[in-house]
């Protein structure tokens, strides 16, 4: 026994460490993954979070001068310690402050808000050792604005058309200022319905028969009966025209009410602005929010964030119509890949005979899932735009054809959908080749021992059991598929489309039409954005819910793959 201990002492499985390394590289991995999305959750669910509202006193003779002002209220971002990377040349004489007071050496940045009084930006950068005070006074109000961003000061009365004129002193003031405000909130939604949807249909109307006309009078011979559809069409033109006038004026009056009743308050040193109700979305005042209060306005901007229309560039509002434009989109591509993706394995699998030019072809689809993604976009514009498009628009619209006015010879939905399942379909088709493998070869030689054909044998008994794993390739396609930008850049993508690509006019799904896509709205929000800082904030709120709603797609499909799985017996995936 002691001659052998030694030896079973220094003894260890084979491979042990191997398994150390990747289990710490897989947690590593994890650890990373959690790190980030924790870091975007965060970020996102802070943008609509109603956070307190500072009032900032500036010493008299410092250097942090806003603007000649010695107050500056808003939102304190951050605070972070000045090095000599971060100072201009100009600004590198406060390292000498350092030895002889610490605060000179930190900054705080701060948003204002006011874009149109400061006509910079919404940030301001104050320096430490010139703030003399900070202060949350309780009558702060933010008020959220059609235009130039939220503005940040003090109410100081409600102004009537009537000459009333109601101070903030007024115990009623508060109450009256939301009702009037959700009055305005009204009214915009009428002049939305009026002006997007009413007058949206007809003026959509007119654009075609403008279509038409433009042909009618571009020949040169016209005939008797093209003579007669030209005088026809302009009368049915003439009547939309006159259709649009009681709505235009309804329209009129209603924006003509939006500005009857004003807001004045005081901002930065002593200025009153004074803002009309109809450009103002929403007003609080987040310094007497209870936290019941601010629980309930947190849900409610996530509402709004996902119900309306962005503004301002972009870089406020909603997100809607991006968030709708990608769900349709992911939806045609999965209705588009999968038939042709289980098809090609199908055929693969099943039905070709095994030798190099199948493992030739294997091997290219292989290679294909490796294909940058701009590549596929360049393929989606040169064959499907260029090529398809133009044969559909020649044999079904040549008179759009012959006024050089394209209707799918153009990027749309549809081209961009296809054009991701085209990127895509390699997942689907390897998924599906390994769920048909897995298939026990019993069944087969069962059902073709009991009289069935082939093709019988592989959709009754085959595709049911492997529908499990085609399923995973379509949750992989589609997480895939979600949120990829790069092509859709040449085939049909908008920063801001004028309508959505499914809506309640004939035919209802508009598959020619231009749209909006989550991804895009990232990039164009991040980097082409005229603030940069302060867009950061919905940068990170449209990131979180792009990502959650691949999870729900994803999720949805793994819902059924799992029930398939509990129906089928004989599913191996």
């Amino acid at each position: 026994m002691s001659s052998t201990q030694p030896f079973e002492k220094n003894v260890r499985p084979a491979g042990e460490v191997w398994v150390w390394i990747t289990g710490v590289g897989l947690a590593i991995g994890l650890f990373m993954i959690c790190f980030l999305l924790a870091v975007i959750a965060w970020n996102g669910l802070n943008f609509f979070w109603p956070k307190p509202l500072a009032e900032i006193s500036l010493t008299e003779d410092g250097r942090s001068d806003f603007r000649g002002e010695r107050t500056v209220p808003g939102v304190i971002i951050q605070r972070r310690t000045l090095t000599a990377e971060n100072l201009s040349p100009s600004d590198a004489d406060l390292l000498d402050l350092a030895r002889d007071n610490r605060d000179f050496m930190r900054e705080m940045m701060i948003f204002t808000g006011n874009r149109d009084l400061f006509a910079t930006n919404n940030f301001a950068f104050l320096n430490m050792g010139e703030i003399t005070s900070v202060e949350f006074p309780r009558e702060l109000i933010r008020i959220e604005r059609t235009e130039w961003g939220d503005a940040i000061g003090r109410p100081l009365e409600l102004r009537f058309a009537d000459g009333r004129v109601l101070g903030a002193d007024d115990p009623a003031f508060v109450s009256t200022l939301r009702d009037q405000v959700d009055e305005v909130r009204d009214r915009r939604r009428e002049i939305i319905r009026i002006e997007r949807r009413q007058m949206g249909r007809i003026n959509a109307l007119i654009n075609r028969e403008e279509l038409e006309i433009r042909y009618l009078r571009s020949l040169a011979e016209p005939s008797d009966a093209q003579r007669r559809e030209l005088e026809d069409r302009l009368v049915r033109v003439a009547e939309l025209r006159e259709e649009l006038g009681p709505l235009t004026a309804a329209s009129r009056i209603l924006r003509d009410q939006q500005n009857q009743v004003r807001l004045a308050f005081e901002v930065v040193g002593g200025h009153t602005q004074v803002q009309p109700l109809g450009d103002i979305i929403n007003f609080y005042f987040p310094n007497k929010m209870s936290l019941f209060q601010r629980i309930g306005w947190f849900f409610w901007k996530v509402w709004e964030f996902l119900s309306e229309y962005p503004r301002e560039a972009n870089t406020e509002g909603g997100i809607f119509p991006a968030l709708f434009g990608t769900f349709v989109m992911t939806v045609l591509m999965s209705l588009a890949v999968t038939p042709f993706g289980v098809l090609a394995a199908v055929y693969l699998r099943e039905y070709a005979k095994q030798g190099p030019l199948v493992s030739a072809v294997r091997i290219s689809i292989n290679n294909l899932a490796g294909v940058p993604a701009i590549v596929f976009g360049v393929f989606g514009l040169g064959f499907f735009i260029h090529e398809v498009g133009a044969v559909i628009d020649q044999v079904f619209y040549p008179r759009m054809v012959a006024i050089n006015t394209p209707v799918f010879g153009t990027g749309g939905i549809l081209w961009a959908s296809l054009t991701l399942a085209l990127m895509t379909v390699p997942v689907v088709i390897v998924a599906t080749e390994e769920a048909l493998a897995a298939v026990s070869r019993g069944v087969r030689e069962g059902s073709l021992a009991c009289g069935a054909s082939k093709w019988q044998t592989i959709q009754r008994l085959v595709l049911p059991a492997a529908s499990p794993g085609i399923l995973t390739g379509l949750i992989l396609a589609m997480a895939r598929g979600a949120g990829e930008v790069a092509p859709l850049l040449l085939v049909g993508v908008m920063a801001l489309a004028p309508s959505l690509p499914i809506d309640s006019m004939f035919p209802f799904v508009h598959l020619d039409r231009k749209f909006m896509h989550l991804g895009f709205h990232i990039y164009i929000v991040a980097l082409h954005s005229p603030d940069t800082e302060a867009t950061k904030p919905l940068v990170f709120a449209s990131t979180l819910v792009l990502i959650l709603m691949v999870i729900v797609l994803n999720l949805a499909a793994i819902l059924i793959r799992n029930h398939l799985r509990r129906k089928l017996e004989s599913a191996a995936f």
